[in-house]
């Protein structure tokens, strides 16, 4: 029980962070550098600069409005895993508005459009880590998922175009530039932060001394192994191949040590995005502990 409170109290926390850092970018780069964007926010720097109505409090009825909206059609656990961003956005954006924070103004707009692409990626990401959706321009996309099966990407990518083709009224062709660059800083850092400590190199050697290299892997590298049956193309030889994965800074080791057994080994290296299971997302089995089970 206490373990499921921990938990549940370090997904809040992400939560927060990633919804003030979201918040930041807007207040300190966004607006003092007159920078447009996608989404929710985007959308609510136009209604700001054309009708005057203040940034938090259009976000606030927007995120509410879409949380609803996504609520109803969407059902409950979206829900659940909504309502804290859709509170939590807004009112940290009203805080950091009425405490009178001027931001910063950047001679060169670049710096800016980096700062704020670098902040809203590593929002976004970490309330994503938490399990929790940013919501806004999210449920739409969301919705037309479930009722017509149409791309979430695409949707998103087609609304964020559309809400900087209303702030060209109001923007210079270089605030378009740098509106379309912020959306793919933002993204680039999103994905990167996403994929953070879960990316894994994968090893695959086949070698006639694939039990030797196959006992090393385990001794010295301290990874688990799989052994893979197969039959070599040209002489038809039947052998097993070694199928390892890794952590980046583990390769060099593995390379000098498979090197080391069998000069003439053939190794296939490839980077993967995520892997889930025993030594990875669980706690590693040794022989000791899985003879006492």
């Amino acid at each position: 029980m206490q373990k499921k409170w921990m938990n549940a109290a370090e997904k809040l926390g992400m939560i927060i962070f990633g919804n003030l850092l979201y918040a930041l970018a807007v207040t300190l780069f966004i607006m003092p550098n007159h920078l447009i964007t996608g989404g929710t926010t985007g959308l609510a720097l136009f209604f700001y600069r054309t009708a005057g109505i203040p940034v938090s409090a259009f976000v606030s009825v927007f995120n509410i409005t879409m949380f609803l909206l996504g609520a109803w059609v969407l059902g409950k656990q979206f829900a659940l895993t909504t309502v804290l961003s859709t509170v939590i956005y807004p009112l940290l954006l009203g805080l950091l508005e009425g405490a009178g924070i001027t931001g910063f103004v950047t001679e060169e707009r670049l710096v800016a459009v980096l700062y704020a692409g670098l902040l809203i990626g590593a929002g976004i990401g970490v309330v994503m880590r938490a399990g929790a959706s940013t919501g806004g321009m999210d449920i739409p996309a969301l919705i037309l998922k479930k009722k017509k099966n149409i791309n979430v990407s695409a949707v998103i990518y087609l609304c964020d175009c559309i809400i900087l083709a209303l702030q060209m009224s109001a923007s210079d062709a270089g605030s378009i530039l740098y509106g379309i660059l912020l959306i793919a800083v933002y993204t680039l850092v999103l994905d990167k932060v996403l994929m953070l400590g879960g990316a894994r190199m994968q090893v695959k050697i086949v070698s006639r001394e694939h039990d030797a290299i196959n006992r090393l892997l385990a001794e010295k590298i301290d990874c688990g192994t799989s052994l893979l049956h197969m039959e070599t193309g040209f002489l038809h030889q039947e052998q097993n191949m070694v199928l390892a994965v890794i952590s980046n800074r583990d390769l060099p080791k593995v390379n000098q040590l498979v090197l080391e057994v069998d000069p003439e080994a053939f190794m296939i290296v490839s980077q993967i995005n995520e892997v889930r299971g025993r030594g990875f997302t669980l706690s590693k089995l040794y022989r000791k502990d899985a003879q006492n089970k």
